[in-house]
């Protein structure tokens, strides 16, 4: 096994770049999309308690829906390639981002509020100052959860000819090579685990910052 896999990286080692960099870049792409889609809608549903209650329903309604679905629902308006897939997997992303954003403003202290507002801030300082800071753990939790899931769910595009490491994934299912399995599977983990990794070091880096601020 491990000869097949050395003779793949030496025979198709630039295909296999190829593959990488297009998963990377439709996961990052979806996951900004996602970010700016749900960090407002969020702060909008903080805000207002019946946007919260529509939003996070909608939310969970999107997940329930597995993302092959989403494709497959998509290929009829708008055909093949990365637009679907980018357009499945930012559906995807949303729910956590948005539902970890939510949380981040209402854990906020109400006194810590209170005395911002008595030192004069208005609302727009208080959200810049106060809130946001506070609420960044939180995001960045959203934020590593979506991109667990994109990285994963990204896989799929290969369906729908959106390329990426799924392409390695589903040859060798169907021929099947269990070194493009472990190739295309192996390198997908290695990212979901990485993205963890550095997310969750700059959470416990972000929340310990937030605690002396906010104390």
């Amino acid at each position: 096994m491990v000869t097949e896999i050395v003779q793949y990286f030496k025979s198709s080692g630039s295909q296999y770049e190829e593959y990488l960099i297009q998963h990377i870049q439709l996961s990052i792409t979806a996951l900004l999309i996602a970010l700016v889609i749900g960090v407002p809608l969020g702060y909008i549903s903080y805000k207002h308690p019946k946007a919260a209650e529509f939003f996070t329903t909608t939310s969970q309604l999107l997940r329930i829906i597995p993302s092959l679905a989403i494709l497959f629902i998509l290929i009829p308006i708008i055909g093949v390639g990365e637009l679907p897939a980018l357009i499945a997997l930012v559906f995807l992303g949303i729910p956590p981002i948005l539902v970890n954003t939510i949380l981040g403003f209402k854990e906020i202290p109400a006194v810590t509020k209170e005395v911002a507002s008595g030192l004069g801030m208005d609302t727009k300082q208080l959200m810049k100052k106060i809130e946001f800071p506070l609420a960044t753990p939180f995001i960045l939790n959203g934020i590593k959860l979506s991109l667990v899931e994109i990285i994963a769910s990204a896989t799929l595009a290969t369906y729908i000819g959106a390329g990426g490491l799924g392409t390695l994934i589903f040859t060798g299912l169907g021929l099947y090579r269990m070194d493009l399995l472990i190739i295309g599977g192996g390198t997908v983990t290695f990212l979901s685990l990485l993205s963890m990794f550095i997310l969750d070091i700059t959470i416990r880096k972000v929340s310990k910052n937030s605690v002396e601020f906010s104390s």
